[in-house]
């Protein structure tokens, strides 16, 4: 087990929530609990294609999918060993599963890093490429849809990135065809490990990574690449070991951000960051989320370029301003993916999956 593992493991344990010294100026929303079923632990990813259609997955190599926005669930797979820790979706029949791999998690068996799926998460098939052999697992699954000209046709290209993982090696696996061929890209020496991927389109793309897969000799870092991933270079890093960079998300191409967790053990060690861009990536500006050792982030998700979410291991943060003021929100600890999608009859819809999984509408 890695050492961000243990950590990450630890902390779950102790779960409780105490002084969070956020600001409680607004009323959080309303979140909905969803009926799945229980598990101990933290959950990792959930996907969906729009408000009602969407699958998620846990630790224990189960996957439920939904038709009616996570009212009910039917469970579609279910393979022990496995670690479902990334998904995506690029239509109502075909899926990317990423699985987190051995030596990182007790109790998961499963070599292989990357599924397939081409009936709506019932049957997966092993993704093969040159390379991934030597890719331990994944953490994290980005599914980019564009419309493109192909041979005089309109047509919709899917580009598609998986990346891991925690505790290194950093590979990113990378199609430009929707899955039907992959490259795979080994980072050692730009980066330790990998925990999350964004494309804005065939070139610009973003990785939330460390620059160790030692925690004790880990920053946090956000590599930024302008070639499609020939080539990446620090955006940001954060002046503090035992950190690293967790999630992103970009309501905007030029507004974006990012958690940013810690795990020193230093009790003077106490305040806790995201960081936010405002010119597409080039630079990142640090704000406090919570002076609180109790705190380790997980997901990050904005609606807008003011309202937003941060997951941790004591339970929800919520911002109207950006990141920096924050204060409670009610949808549950440990929330390590938060989905923002809209819906049909206008409005937005935003998933939350850690222990448990919610949902909030809002007009």
């Amino acid at each position: 087990m890695t050492d961000f593992a243990r950590r990450d493991l630890a902390g779950l344990a102790a779960l409780s929530l105490v002084g969070t010294g956020a600001s409680a100026a607004t009323p959080a929303p309303v979140w909905q609990k969803l009926p799945t079923e229980p598990y101990k632990g933290k959950q990792d990813d959930i996907s969906f294609i729009d408000a009602d259609h969407g699958w998620y997955g846990n630790g224990q190599g189960k996957l439920y999918r939904t038709a009616d926005g996570g009212l009910s669930w039917a469970k579609t797979w279910d393979q022990p060993g496995t670690f479902i820790r990334a998904l995506g979706f690029a239509d109502e029949k075909t899926g990317f599963l990423g699985n987190v791999g051995v030596g990182a998690y007790p109790n998961v068996t499963d070599t292989h890093p990357l599924y397939r799926s081409d009936d709506g998460g019932t049957h997966w098939t092993k993704v093969d490429a040159p390379g991934i052999a030597a890719v331990p697992g994944i953490c994290a699954i980005d599914i980019l849809k564009r419309r493109a000209v192909f041979q005089g046709e309109l047509k919709e290209q899917r580009i598609i990135h998986a990346a891991g993982r925690v505790g290194g090696p950093a590979y990113v696996l990378r199609s430009l065809n929707g899955g039907d061929s992959w490259t795979v890209s080994d980072l050692a020496g730009t980066a330790g490990a990998i925990f999350d991927v964004k494309f804005f389109n065939e070139r610009v793309g973003f990785l939330a990574a460390s620059t160790s897969g030692d925690l004790e000799q880990s920053y946090g870092l956000i590599l930024r690449t302008l070639d499609g991933g020939t080539s990446w270079h620090p955006a940001y890093r954060s002046s503090r070991r035992f950190e690293t960079v967790w999630k992103l998300s970009f309501p905007t191409p030029k507004i974006g951000f990012a958690s940013i967790q810690n795990y020193d053990d230093d009790p003077k060690v106490t305040r806790r960051h995201i960081v936010r861009t405002t010119d597409g990536g080039k630079s990142w500006k640090e704000f406090v989320l919570a002076d609180n050792k109790a705190v380790r982030e997980f997901g990050i998700g904005f609606v807008d370029a003011k309202h937003g979410w941060v997951g941790t291991t004591i339970g929800g943060f919520e911002t109207h301003d950006g990141g920096r003021h924050w204060q409670p929100a009610g949808f549950g600890k440990a929330v390590n993916k938060i989905r923002i999608l809209p819906r049909a009859g206008g409005g937005t819809r935003v998933f939350a999956i850690g222990s448990e999984v919610h949902r909030l509408d809002l007009d």
